[in-house]
């Protein structure tokens, strides 16, 4: 037994939410630790009722709740660098919920420094991704810090033995037996797990989704959005220059309505297992689509193709919870260095679900009408002989080595 515990002053800082989990891991951990908890609350665009989450922390034995407004450094620090570098996770994945849990750690960490607390506490499964990116945030910014996992230590198995105890403990929660869904909420998604979803064969309940509408409640009419970029950076929406938190609003409140974000995929975990998860990322879809072809027009087709492949990795590497870390820091200056030219304005039509690019503009366009043009104004097409003759040098070569072999 650790020396706090015995004298009963081990002073936790838990990252706290509300949810069926963090609220019985409170009283869970004063009895098991005789602690003195501290509850996290991280502000990073959830939509919820912070103070009543704050206020039910203190009920169910929280010494001390503290409320973090996260929401700018989400989205500049973590949300905008995943976008520069084209990072989408085994081709679906936007990754909200990856890159939400190193701000919140971090945070965290800075919360336990503040009030002189020696442990911090999530309420992670021990079979998910969130665990691994909670604790290498925790061991790369405050390695000193004890971690407490409670998933993997107590004798809680399901959900249903989670609502029992917090039954047992007068904890109220809103799951139940019949709505067993695991949601994760930020400003860029809301991810769906469990429950009916376990079963990939099992179509999404039309109930589970409770943020972008569906196709055949979207309006009848298309509506078209520009979106403004400064150096792979969102800007403006319609023209009108906004700061991030309400030009993410903007965008995710637009999308939404026309039925733009859903996405019900199964991905490959950290741990080996494959999950199935439903996705809402409305503005996130947009700008993720308006980005991309902003970099069409003004990438040259090597740093573009380079790109792509380091955005693979940059997935990674947020997906795997990886974000402190050297090598994310160095990706992140190759792409600051080749977004540099990445402005302009993307049109984009909404309709029922669908999105249609309709314009791209560019002062550092590298498109070129007079080389585009069937007309043969700026090129000559007798440049192309020699050109195929020396690009198909490997394919034939082999072919005249076989024949001079065979004479």
């Amino acid at each position: 037994m650790h020396r706090e515990e015995r004298e009963g002053t081990l002073k936790v800082v838990l990252a706290y939410s509300g949810g069926l989990d963090t609220s019985i891991i409170i009283p869970w951990l004063r009895e098991t630790y005789r602690a003195e908890v501290i509850a996290m609350i991280g502000d990073v665009g959830q939509r919820e009722d912070l103070a009543a989450i704050r206020r039910k922390a203190l009920a169910t034995g929280a010494a001390e709740a503290y409320i973090e407004d996260l929401r700018e450094e989400f989205i500049t620090g973590y949300i905008w660098p995943t976008l520069r570098a084209g990072a989408v996770y085994e081709h679906k994945y936007l990754l909200g919920t990856s890159f939400a849990r190193p701000v919140l750690a971090k945070r965290q960490v800075e919360v336990a420094r503040r009030v002189g607390a020696t442990a911090v506490a999530h309420g992670c499964t021990g079979k998910g991704n969130d665990q691994v990116r909670f604790e290498l945030t925790y061991k790369a910014l405050a390695p000193e810090l004890r971690i407490i996992a409670p998933w993997r230590e107590w004798h809680i198995r399901s959900r249903e033995d989670a609502l029992a105890y917090a039954r047992a403990h007068n904890v109220p929660v809103e799951q139940t037996a019949r709505n067993l869904y695991s949601r994760d909420r930020n400003i860029w998604h809301l991810s769906h797990e469990g429950g009916p979803l376990e079963d990939p064969a099992n179509e999404p309940e039309a109930a589970m989704w409770q943020w972008v509408v569906p196709p055949d409640r979207a309006p009848d009419t298309p509506e078209e959005v520009e979106i403004g970029f400064e150096a792979g950076t969102p800007v403006s929406v319609n023209g009108t220059p906004l700061e991030p938190l309400p030009l993410l609003e903007t965008l995710n409140e637009i999308a939404a309505r026309h039925a733009v974000g859903r996405t019900d995929l199964v991905e490959n975990r950290l741990v080996g297992i494959k999950s199935r998860g439903a996705y809402e990322t409305p503005g996130g879809t947009l700008l993720v689509a308006a980005h991309r072809e902003l970099e069409a027009l003004c990438l040259d087709r090597e740093t573009q193709h380079f790109s792509q492949q380091l955005a693979l990795r940059y997935a990674e590497l947020v997906y795997y919870g990886l974000w402190f870390t050297p090598l994310r820091e160095a990706l992140d200056a190759f792409f600051a260095r080749a977004q540099q030219r990445v402005t302009g304005t993307v049109g984009l039509k909404l309709y029922k679900g669908n999105i249609t690019v309709t314009r791209r503009a560019s002062p550092f366009s590298l498109y070129r009408t007079d080389l585009a043009s069937f007309t043969m104004t700026a090129y000559n097409p007798k440049d192309a002989e020699g050109f195929i003759n020396l690009f198909a040098l490997p394919s034939v070569i082999p072919q005249q080595r076989k024949k001079g072999a065979s004479a």
